[in-house]
């Protein structure tokens, strides 16, 4: 087997713990406003701030304002990715329009064609080090972080073998040009809120 395959056979053996997880935690007494999601097996609650909402909501918006109303685009849904218990909820998913749920009623990491990142202080490591890698596993193929604290933009393209091959860094204020990936569009970044 390759590494690809034994990690996204090693996803699909912990997806019944990670339900277990879950489902423990919805009837934890987590607070408004909190994000929870598991990452290498460790459970992270995150709060979410104005400035990380603000830059999810015009990259929702540029999504919705280039492919329709219809776009099958999410936040803070659960979606498994391969490697060691990835119950990821990312801040932004796009998904394919042929995507279909699985038997147990979840989307397949399989149909993610984009996913956004806004980075949080306590976990920007989780971005930037094991959500990276399991996305690239994944076949993700546009990966973009955004980090309001150093008002900068990574874009991250050409999954193989668990690492990106190209990895773009943009200043707030300039575009980020993806029209050479299959996401095909310009993300402006102006309007971006700052930490």
């Amino acid at each position: 087997m390759t590494v690809l395959a034994d990690r996204i056979e090693m996803a699909d053996a912990n997806t019944k713990r990670l339900d277990e997880w879950f489902e423990r935690l919805e009837r934890m007494p987590v607070p408004e406003g909190f994000r929870v999601e598991i990452v290498g097996g460790n459970i992270h609650v995150t709060p979410q701030r104005d400035t990380h909402w603000g830059v999810i909501r015009r990259i929702v918006r540029a999504l919705e304002d280039e492919f329709g109303m219809d776009v099958m685009v999410f936040s803070d849904v659960r979606i498994d990715f391969p490697g060691h218990e990835n119950g990821f909820c990312p801040d932004v998913a796009m998904l394919g329009d042929s995507a279909k749920k699985d038997d147990e009623g979840r989307w397949r990491h399989q149909d993610v064609e984009f996913v956004a990142e806004v980075i949080s202080e306590g976990t920007a490591a989780n971005d930037y080090g094991p959500k990276k890698t399991a996305y690239a596993l994944a076949g993700v193929p546009v990966y973009l972080i955004v980090d309001p604290y150093r008002a900068r933009c990574h874009l991250y393209t050409q999954p193989k073998d668990g690492e990106y091959l190209t990895d773009t860094s943009v200043a707030f204020g300039a575009e980020v040009d993806m029209t050479t990936t299959p996401l095909g569009l310009t993300l402006r970044t102006d309007g971006f809120p700052r930490d």
